[in-house]
């Protein structure tokens, strides 16, 4: 029996069970937009009856800031307090009184570039989790970055931000109601900022979307010829009229291409808002700047992506005016400008922003006045929820691992927390495994 002619099955063509079983659109390719199949396959909507789906904080926003390349954590929080870096590192190392203090009796500092991260620090607005890394550690840019973004120390399967997603997003997750009453209310896909989207962000069931600068988030096939814009404007204009009720397939595609030009139109809409505060002329500054105008544009999306590379400092990383301490000073003062803007709009507390590095650098520096990779290195929590000041220990300057710091707190552990204290995810499903969840989170 055909499922348009079985009313038992009506539902059966629903967005979940299309991404479930990895359907695609490309028998209609000449009127779907790419975008359409890559990444805009859910907006968010709630249940029968209800203002908001069931199980999901929706007012909690994480913001992942990725720096690429191997961020030197020893020239980034300082360790003052330990004369072996001085020694290990005569030309690049940072003196004393050149640093940013972060308290009375501390063992390490800030790199004096980032003066930005020092104020939120001064605010309350900042935590430092010191020596976090992963046994065994690689030190491929590649297969650690992929090993950070799966959690899984094989750098295998899917993402961990898609896996949340899939799971909170598409009824398979308890959530904080402990039922799975959301089976076929996807909510809005995670958003990354970029030419593609992060492997961490890539679920089985829910894609992310990726965009460059949003207006390439559109339709572009009336681009190529003009012949493509009447069909899929009749596609994203109609209503599911009576001659489709026996075709589920086609209302769902009609609805998901109407679903597309909507997330389209309110991202665009977005972003050309004028920012409350200036942003810095920078790579990052531009991303945090659009993450910024969504979130005050009231987007529901529950997870952004921005990132900026570089940090690969084998040579000439100097020290406070060098290649590095100018990396460090974009990203110091366009998260200072991303947390200014949040807190204009006040929604500063509804959004954590959490920043890592694919492994950090060697101790010793190298003949070329550089760094090579490294392992364990520091994390930031940033926003007035995150938990403050500085967290844990610095890693033995002493007890190294062939020349390694060795870590002091599994990445996962950080994940963990947040997934649990801040998103309201079971960590142990979406990581799958059980790691100790770091408070991320202020006691007060």
């Amino acid at each position: 029996m055909s499922l348009h002619n079985d009313p038992t099955k009506a539902n059966a063509y629903t967005r979940r069970l299309f991404l479930g079983q990895s359907l695609t659109l490309a028998s209609a390719a000449v009127t779907v937009p790419h975008f359409i199949q890559a990444s805009a396959l859910g907006m968010p909507m709630p249940g029968p009856n209800m203002t908001s789906i069931p199980g999901v904080n929706e007012d909690n926003v994480l913001v992942v800031v990725q720096l690429g390349g191997g961020n030197d954590g020893l020239n980034t929080i300082i360790p003052v307090g330990h004369d072996e870096y001085y020694t290990a590192r005569p030309t690049i190392a940072i003196g004393r009184a050149q640093t940013l203090d972060l308290g009375k009796g501390r063992d390490v500092a800030l790199h004096p570039s980032m003066e930005g991260i020092k104020s939120l620090y001064d605010e309350g607005l900042c935590g430092i989790i010191q020596g976090t890394g992963y046994p065994n550690p690689n030190r491929s840019h590649f297969k650690s970055m992929d090993i950070w973004h799966t959690a899984d120390t094989s750098g295998t399967g899917n993402g961990w931000i898609g896996r949340y997603l899939d799971s909170q997003c598409c009824g398979e997750g308890k959530g904080e109601s402990g039922t799975a009453e959301n089976e076929d209310t996807p909510q809005q896909p995670g958003i990354a900022i970029g030419r593609t989207a992060p492997l961490a962000m890539e679920g089985g069931k829910i894609k992310p979307i990726a965009f460059d600068t949003p207006d390439l988030f559109r339709w572009m096939g009336e681009d190529i010829h003009d012949s493509l814009h009447d069909p899929y404007k009749q596609l994203t204009t109609r209503g599911v009229s009576d001659e489709h009720h026996d075709h589920p397939a086609a209302e769902f595609l009609m609805k998901t291409a109407l679903d597309a030009q909507v997330s389209s139109d309110m991202i665009r809409k977005a972003v050309r808002q004028a920012p409350l505060t200036p942003f810095p002329n920078s790579n990052l500054g531009r991303q945090l700047q659009m993450v910024s105008a969504m979130i005050r544009a009231g987007l529901k999306t529950r997870v952004y992506y921005v990132s900026m590379g570089g940090f690969d400092t084998h040579a000439g990383q100097g020290n406070i005016n060098g290649a590095h301490a100018n990396l460090l000073r974009e990203f110091s003062d366009a998260m200072k400008a991303f947390y200014t803007d949040l807190k204009r709009q006040e929604n500063d507390g509804r959004v954590l922003s959490m920043c890592f590095s694919e492994f950090g650098r060697r101790v010793s520096q190298n003949a070329s006045g550089g760094t090579d990779h490294g392992t364990a290195a520091p994390m930031f929590l940033f926003g007035p929820m995150a938990r403050r000041g500085v967290i844990g220990n610095h890693p033995s300057l002493r007890n190294l691992d062939n020349g390694d710091l060795r870590f002091q707190i599994d990445f996962r552990s950080v994940y963990a927390g947040v997934l649990e204290s801040w998103l309201g995810a079971d960590s142990d499903e979406i990581l799958q495994g059980r790691y100790r969840a770091l408070p991320v989170l202020s006691r007060s």
